[in-house]
């Protein structure tokens, strides 16, 4: 296993402890995967604001994605599997007109996650329905959730309902409470300093 990432930078940030187990790790009670009733809204400064259901989002371009996953609390789980719809995808269908344009993800139990989209463009960010080879389980955020592994896993939204466009960076639900804005695990940006 190599110890750099493509981009050079190491696997492993500074001061994260590598697990096998993925921990649970959640700032609301865990929702119902229930597939019949659950929807993705994509909306905000866009050319075409959309709401996918469960068969609309299936029938999206799927792939399989590899991730390195960094815990703000200091723990690392490598080469997680993955599959599901690059978010590069899910822009293309609503194309966002705002400059810059920032991404907040919207989950159920009104959590919130803030990012720019230029850090989820490419194969950097993706909205998950499997993990593992299996279908993704509530307390890992099933029926959906989005996967950002640059980025502290909570900006990784867990039961994922939306994607909302903007030209504006509204706080997200751990920002409010002083976690870093941006939240590079290699620049160690767990806190506002």
């Amino acid at each position: 296993m190599s110890t750099l990432r493509p981009d050079g930078r190491p696997r492993i940030p500074p001061n994260q402890v590598v697990t096998q187990k993925f921990p649970v790790m959640t700032a609301g009670t865990p929702k119902t995967a229930d597939k019949e009733t659950w929807s993705l809204t994509l909306d905000g400064d866009v050319e075409q604001a959309i709401t996918l259901d469960w068969e609309g989002f299936q029938a999206l371009p799927q792939r399989e994605f590899s991730a390195d996953l960094h815990c703000v609390t200091r723990w690392s789980k490598l080469g997680t599997l993955w599959r599901g719809v690059a978010v590069s995808v899910l822009a293309d269908l609503v194309r966002p007109v705002a400059d810059p344009v920032y991404v907040q993800a919207r989950a159920d139990g009104n959590y919130t996650a803030n990012l720019r989209l230029v850090d989820m463009l490419g194969d950097k960010a993706f909205v998950a329905t499997e993990f593992d080879g299996k279908p993704l389980s509530v307390e890992h955020g099933g029926p959906a959730r989005l996967v950002v592994p640059d980025l502290y896993l909570w900006k990784s939204a867990k039961w994922l309902r939306g994607l909302h466009f903007s030209p504006y960076d509204y706080k997200g639900f751990w920002e409010k409470l002083g976690y870093h804005n941006y939240g590079d695990p290699w620049k160690e940006q767990r806190y506002r300093g």
